[in-house]
């Protein structure tokens, strides 16, 4: 089957890129949902799309990005605004689906949907709440490991044995879940002890935990250290973009979740950053 799909994306090489980005803008439709509801604890089935006002979205009110345009971000019911994070979130998650279809093999394509997916969800639910559910942490963990076993090639397994890959697969999986997490929680720990304080939540570990599954131990140290460079270079931005400003918008000092820069790290290092942080990682190794 697999072998099907790759001939017939090859006699149409414009046909993958364009089903990533559709497929991926009506994921973050979906997510969208996910963001919503799930910390509120309702489902994200039933009910349907419906406006601020209760009214139900009509469908073709509700088409990923296009909608949000055509009707200029206000509701066709009453009127209401909506916010431009709805097709904002669409297309981030369209451009992602697209980066996968561009970088990997099928199989591993539609990994890294599920991964990036799971990595936005999260993001802007700790932008919201302050808090990543288990649904998705644990959910996240489960998952890479389930698919780490189905798809060797996640982890770049590949010897033409399929037992023996998935075997080694599902170990490097469980490998990266195990060390991510609990280098997180140590950093916690003494974090905590140093600032008298919750340095991180304990999400944050669980979040680790569910990227390492997917990316393997390299990944997960690499979103443990990247999204920490990256929250230094948000505080630094903070410091500069309120400089002079009575009314400060980026306010220095507060508190900023830090699951959105795991996340960014961890789509940095799946997607564009995994075979240079793998050969430092090996160059290093061979001075010891």
């Amino acid at each position: 089957m697999i072998a099907g799909l790759a001939e017939i994306v090859g006699s149409f090489p414009w046909l993958l890129p364009a089903f990533a980005f559709g497929v991926g803008a009506m994921v973050g439709s979906f997510l969208n949902v996910v963001i919503i509801r799930i910390p509120a604890g309702e489902s994200v089935i039933k009910p349907g799309s419906h406006c601020a006002c209760g009214q139900p979205i009509a469908w073709r009110d509700n088409v990923p990005i296009l909608s949000w345009l055509l009707l200029r971000g206000r509701a066709r019911c009453c009127g209401r605004p909506f916010s431009v994070r709805y097709p904002v979130i669409e297309l981030l998650t369209a451009l992602l689906f697209l980066a996968c279809a561009r970088h990997f093999d099928l199989a591993v394509m539609a990994c890294g949907w599920v991964l990036v997916s799971g990595l936005i969800a999260a993001t802007f639910i700790d932008l919201d709440s302050m808090f990543i559910p288990d649904a998705l942490t644990i959910g996240l963990a489960g998952t890479g490991l389930l698919l780490s076993i189905l798809v060797p090639a996640l982890h770049g397994e590949h010897s033409g044995f399929f037992a023996l890959d998935s075997m080694r697969s599902g170990a490097d999986a469980l490998e990266g879940l195990l060390i991510g997490s609990s280098l997180v929680l140590w950093i916690a720990l003494v974090g905590g002890v140093l600032l008298k304080k919750e340095a991180m939540g304990f999400g944050d570990v669980k979040f680790v935990g569910g990227i390492g599954a997917f990316i393997g131990w390299h990944g997960a140290v690499f979103a443990i250290f990247g999204g920490a460079i990256a929250g230094v270079l948000w505080f630094l931005l903070a410091v500069v973009w309120n400089a002079g400003k009575a009314k400060p918008s980026l306010r220095f000092g507060m508190q900023l979740p830090f699951g959105p820069m795991l996340a960014f790290a961890g789509a940095a290092y799946f997607l564009f950053l995994h075979g240079r942080v793998d050969a430092w990682f090996a160059s290093f190794s061979d001075l010891f």
